[in-house]
């Protein structure tokens, strides 16, 4: 190991962790990927105790990208849940229109708006392939409907069915067949 100087590092304290939860929040970066159908949305906790709390891992840990941003599907099939979206950043901020196209279609004037967002624990395997939690988006209101939100239950992996030898989805019949590839 090279030799290093802790003499002047602070040790890193425990450091508060997002609970799932309704929140304001800002949005602080859209960009477009047009090939995918999507805007990955970046955001901010805009007020109360994690006010600035995205932005303040994002300056201590720049390569994590993915930490309070999540992707807005405006494929057709995922077009209600995108107009949802539109409607509650329309609708949290006075006077300002995002419909996707008719009037304004420019995401980059979605950055500094602010809209609600509940915060969803899930379910997901970890690298390691151990079940870890996680937060999510589980939808998007407006600001002014703050107090009729709820916090959705845990969201849990579904249970899938392993055979004796632990793979997944494999079928058990002792048929003599030939697999076809």
């Amino acid at each position: 190991m090279k030799q290093v100087n802790l003499a002047n590092v602070q040790e890193a304290s425990e450091s508060k962790r997002l609970p799932a939860g309704v929140y304001i929040c800002v949005i602080r970066n859209v960009e477009d990927v047009p090939d995918k159908e999507y805007l990955k949305v970046t955001y901010d906790i805009a007020d109360g105790e994690y006010k600035g709390y995205y932005d303040d891992l994002r300056a201590n840990h720049p390569d994590w990208g993915w930490v309070g941003a999540y992707v807005k599907s405006y494929k057709e099939k995922a077009l209600p849940m995108f107009k949802r979206f539109c409607t509650a950043v329309s609708r949290s901020n006075a006077g300002f229109v995002f419909d996707g196209g008719a009037v304004n279609s420019d995401e980059r004037t979605l950055i500094g708006k602010r809209l609600g967002i509940v915060l969803q624990e899930e379910e997901y395997y970890g690298n390691d392939g151990k079940v870890r939690t996680r937060l999510s988006v589980a939808r998007e209101f407006p600001v002014d409907e703050l107090s009729k939100q709820k916090v959705p239950t845990l969201k849990k992996l579904q249970q899938e069915k392993q055979d004796a030898n632990g793979f997944v989805g494999i079928n058990n019949n002792s048929s003599n067949e030939e697999i076809p590839f």
